[in-house]
């Protein structure tokens, strides 16, 4: 149970602006320090190293980029071949087969969950490979090995190819071209894995569960499972309906392994999960358990690092599991993160029961170090101004369902709860653009949207164009009763022209249209409304919509 206790007095007092400020200039010695060597990655296409291995990844079936196909994440005719996988682990040696593993699928809150996992791990001294999806920068960030919480080297995956080049081309060849790039990619993490003999692997599901690639793992290498949440996200490929979503996601459920399941979740989804832990022999441990008290206590900004202060306390006597963790300091911040960090308590938890060893000190340590770029970040006034901006914040997040606007308007109001905000938009073709927006205008009541295009996974297959999102906006605009104005931007980019028109009329409460250009050019042309409109500081500008929105804007900090 998460409970959030009133904000720090410095939220509520005169000095709130000014401690803003500070806020804004403190993350620069968050993100520019503990992320330099996130900015420091050169894009797999400028490294030497990579090309041959991108080469020949590019040569595979990508479904990021094309979009899944109907079905395909069900346990069902339509779905992915699991066979397909297992031999073509079998021809690299099996080498799932050589290491435990905590298999982590969910909606939502899947990559922050392994990032605590891995990181209280490693924090005890355990040799760790992280498997996760998608990346924002380079698909070196998907694969992480050892005691480092650092992405794989390009001279590994060179040296990986090399060494498997011809199981490869084999198994394409004998698979008739059918191997996808998730697949292939989800081998040779695994072979990497066991070839760095790591004590376990953090493996998160790229689709569902049941017919993931990932889904190899046996009950006898599992450690744990864990499911996060269940959401309406991806429902062609999974069924169709949330129960339909809960069963594929449930099928990484193994005989006799215990479940920690994250949530809340809707009762008759809980049901489901449960029904299939029964039928496996499984125990499952809620995040949500009654006896779990998770209390976000405040925000702190004007710190060197800015956190959340979070307690976590965990009594359950029927399963000897205890654990006291006060004031503690969580850089992801927003409710959602520290439910995520309760579920990855919970495991590790889990874990020490069946005899890992995990310290108090290492949990802790694991989750006050976690962060993650693209997450609810604040940029530092220095990247605001490497984007051609002034006189705003910018905030980042990938958000994509009504789940994640819901988390990301309610960080907003947390962190800024007298800022007046601006959004610019980028959305894959396969989400729920509509509910999107009416859970972001309700949560938050922006003042301007602007909708722009970002290319997903290298390509604009799965982009939706900026005019259909703004038929999105407008929708939910109009469903919500919001007073709002249509800006053509295409037809007139001069916003004096736009604020002389708006002058001649009642002046609307939320302004919305399509950016010109690029993603930078959107955040300008955003920039230039908020100004003109006058409106009282601070102002916040977010972008979200995807993760692929995120990475264009981090691309542009190099």
């Amino acid at each position: 149970m998460v409970v959030h206790k009133p904000l720090l007095s410095f939220l509520c007092n005169d000095g709130f602006f000014h401690r803003l400020k500070i806020f804004r200039t403190a993350t620069q010695n968050l993100i520019m320090g503990g992320l330099r060597s996130y900015y420091s990655l050169t894009p797999d296409s400028e490294v030497p190293e990579m090309g041959e291995f991108m080469g020949f990844m590019e040569t595979l079936k990508n479904y990021e980029r094309l979009g899944v196909p109907t079905g395909a994440g069900t346990d069902s005719e339509y779905g992915f071949d699991l066979g397909r996988m297992r031999r073509l682990l079998h021809r690299l040696g099996d080498p799932h087969l050589k290491f435990k593993a905590i298999h982590i699928a969910g909606t939502k809150g899947k990559g922050s969950t392994a990032a605590f996992i891995s990181n209280i791990l490693r924090k005890e001294g355990y040799s760790v490979g992280c498997y996760t999806s998608p990346h924002l920068w380079t698909l070196r960030e998907r694969i992480s090995v050892g005691r480092k919480d650092e992405p794989v080297s390009a001279g590994d995956l060179k040296n990986l190819l090399s060494d498997v080049r011809n199981i490869l081309n084999l198994s394409l060849e004998l698979e008739q071209g059918f191997l996808t790039h998730f697949e292939v990619l989800t081998a040779l993490a695994f072979t990497l894995f066991a070839q760095e003999n790591v004590d376990i692997a953090v493996v998160e599901a790229g689709l569902g569960g049941a017919r993931d690639a990932t889904n190899v793992i046996c009950s006898s290498k599992l450690a744990v499972s864990i499911i996060t949440n269940i959401g309406e996200e991806h429902m062609a490929a999974l069924g169709g309906s949330l129960e339909s979503i809960a069963i594929a996601k449930s099928g990484i459920i193994k005989q006799g392994c215990p479940v920690v399941i994250g949530g809340p979740f809707q009762p008759h989804v809980e049901h489901i999960i449960r029904q299939k832990a029964f039928s496996e022999n499984s125990p499952v441990l809620s995040a949500t358990d009654p006896r779990i008290h998770a209390i976000l206590k405040g925000f702190q900004g004007h710190t060197d690092k800015p956190y959340q202060s979070c307690d976590i306390l965990i009594h359950l006597e029927d399963l000897q599991m205890f654990i006291e963790l006060f004031n503690m300091r969580l850089h992801m911040l927003g409710h959602h993160q520290l439910q995520n960090a309760v579920t990855a308590t919970c495991s590790a938890l889990c874990l020490r029961n069946r005899e890992w060893r995990i310290s108090d000190e290492s949990i802790r340590a694991g989750l006050e170090h976690t962060y993650l770029v693209g997450r609810c970040q604040f940029l530092t006034c220095t990247e605001v101004e490497l984007l051609g901006l002034s006189g705003v914040s910018v905030l980042i997040d990938g958000a994509h369902t009504e789940a994640s606007a819901e988390c990301l308007t309610k960080t907003i109001r947390m962190v800024y709860a007298k800022a007046s905000v601006a959004l610019v938009v980028a959305m894959a073709s396969d989400k729920d653009h509509v509910s999107f927006a009416m859970k972001m205008l309700s949560g938050m009541q922006p003042v301007v949207v602007i909708l722009t295009e970002a290319s997903i996974a290298g390509g604009n297959t799965r982009v939706t164009p900026s005019s259909l999102l703004k038929e999105a906006w407008v929708s939910a605009a109009q469903k919500l009763a919001i007073n709002y104005y249509d800006v053509d931007m295409g037809n007139h980019n001069d916003v004096h022209y736009l604020h002389r028109n708006l002058r001649e009329i009642n002046e609307p409460n939320l302004l919305i249209g399509c950016g010109v250009g690029s993603v930078k050019a959107s955040l300008k042309m955003t920039c230039s409304i908020v100004k003109e409109r006058g409106k009282e500081e601070p102002f916040l500008i977010a972008v979200t919509g995807s993760l692929h929105i995120v990475s264009v804007v981090l691309s542009s900090l190099t």
